[in-house]
């Protein structure tokens, strides 16, 4: 009898110990700032209270990237935890814009275009996210509650909110200084999406940094209107040691989706100093063997080893072994031995284009201007010779291979 009182009084400690390390793991990785504190939050948590929370993503494209996983990781990490995690997609306030980060006003997209952006996010999320299971994650819209609101309902909840704490953006602050606009939709951004936390009567909302401002309204208006302590959770953004936002490379969008080998080699592209960010934001490799990492790093171990780690960990986690160990093997044939990768992409393209707009098209450069830096840059070729004018009219005939720096390689057919 001892002995059976003993496992099991050493079976609750372990069990406890392990509930505070994942408490820990969500306080502390990959985690910026919690508001109005970590403690306080800490203690929700340890109270075994299971809480509401979401994440918001905007349909302005339509791919899930890299950028999202810091988000997405987090909230696999309370769904694992046991609570209620929600997948809000934005295709009304998508609609409007957030104006965060922007110098300049946005252009404004239509329904149309938001929903043809989100038709696939739910299956690119679900790479890391349950949407089935015991504790499925839910996905909602935030049409579901904007389209039926009306003119004096909205000016009703307006009122929560002063104009000198919305005009105190420092985003607005700078446009106004510079003798810019601030349009009225963008003003009025940061209630609409502060009203998403209130309409679902959510416990936290999390986010990278940059929508701080905007997480933080919605954390005064449900005090306003409903007295609620919400709290709000910061994510760095994934970012070189030169402050560029990562979730781009070679002008192309890491997409979540994207074709395993093609995946892989653009993991390679980071620099060094994303290794360490990269396992500590995007994986759930245990933290010890990041420090391990880091400290390797350190003291001179060649960095390239670590990268095709992160290259194999993300690729496997966002599609499995099998691929990801291809994917791993195609990068050595392609760099070491200069071979083009097997089965490539072939796309239709109709002849007399201009080279920028067929690039544009393929999803190879995010708009014209960039197609034409990275012609520029010669970092564009057809059939191996480089292309240097930015007037370039594809104009050929039967299969030709379009590379765009080194990543990007499709085989391109007249239609």
């Amino acid at each position: 009898m001892y002995y059976i009182i003993k496992y099991a009084r050493l079976t609750e400690e372990k069990l406890i110990e392990t509930i505070m390390d994942k408490i820990e793991e969500i306080l502390a990785r990959g985690v910026e700032k919690v508001y109005p504190s970590r403690e306080a939050l800490e203690k929700i948590l340890k109270s075994d209270k299971k809480l509401k929370l979401y994440q918001g993503f905007d349909p302005t494209g339509s791919q899930l990237h890299v950028g999202h996983l810091t988000g997405l990781m987090k909230l696999k990490q309370f769904q694992q935890s046991g609570h209620k995690v929600i997948f809000l997609i934005g295709d009304v306030t998508a609609t409007i814009g957030d104006p965060s980060g922007k110098t300049e006003g946005r252009r404004v997209l239509s329904r149309d275009e938001v929903n043809k952006y989100a038709e696939k996010y739910k299956e690119q999320a679900s790479r890391v996210l349950d949407f089935d299971g015991a504790n499925p994650v839910e996905i909602k819209f935030n049409s579901e509650w904007w389209d039926k609101m009306n003119a004096l309902e909205f000016g009703k909840i307006s009122h929560y909110l002063t104009y000198a704490q919305v005009v105190e953006r420092d985003l607005f602050q700078e446009r106004k200084k510079s003798g810019q606009d601030v349009f009225m939709n963008e003003f009025f951004y940061p209630l609409l999406q502060a009203y998403d936390s209130v309409v679902m009567d959510v416990d936290l909302e999390l986010g990278g940094n940059d929508q701080m401002f905007n997480m933080m309204m919605g954390r005064k208006l449900m005090r306003n209107m409903k007295s609620k302590e919400k709290f709000v959770m910061t994510l760095p953004l994934l970012t070189d040691s030169s402050g560029k936002k990562i979730g781009k490379t070679e002008g192309n969008v890491i997409a979540l989706d994207a074709e395993p080998s093609e995946f892989y080699g653009m993991i390679m592209s980071f620099s060094d100093d994303i290794i360490v960010k990269g396992f500590e934001q995007l994986t759930d490799v245990p933290m010890s063997e990041v420090d391990e990492i880091k400290s390797k790093i350190k003291v001179g171990e060649n960095p390239m080893i670590f990268k095709k780690k992160l290259a194999y960990e993300l690729t496997r986690m966002l599609n499995d072994e099998e691929r990801a160990e291809k994917a791993a093997m195609d990068f050595d044939k392609r760099f070491s031995k200069g071979e083009l990768p097997e089965n490539l992409e072939v796309r239709s393209v109709e002849p007399g284009q201009l080279l920028v707009e067929i690039m544009v098209s393929l999803e190879l450069a995010p708009s014209k201007s960039e197609a034409r830096r990275l012609i520029e840059q010669g970092a564009v070729k057809i059939n191996g010779e480089g292309i240097d004018d930015v007037n370039y009219i594809y104009d050929l005939s039967g299969e030709n291979i379009l590379q765009v720096g080194k990543l990007r390689v499709v085989k391109i057919m007249s239609s």
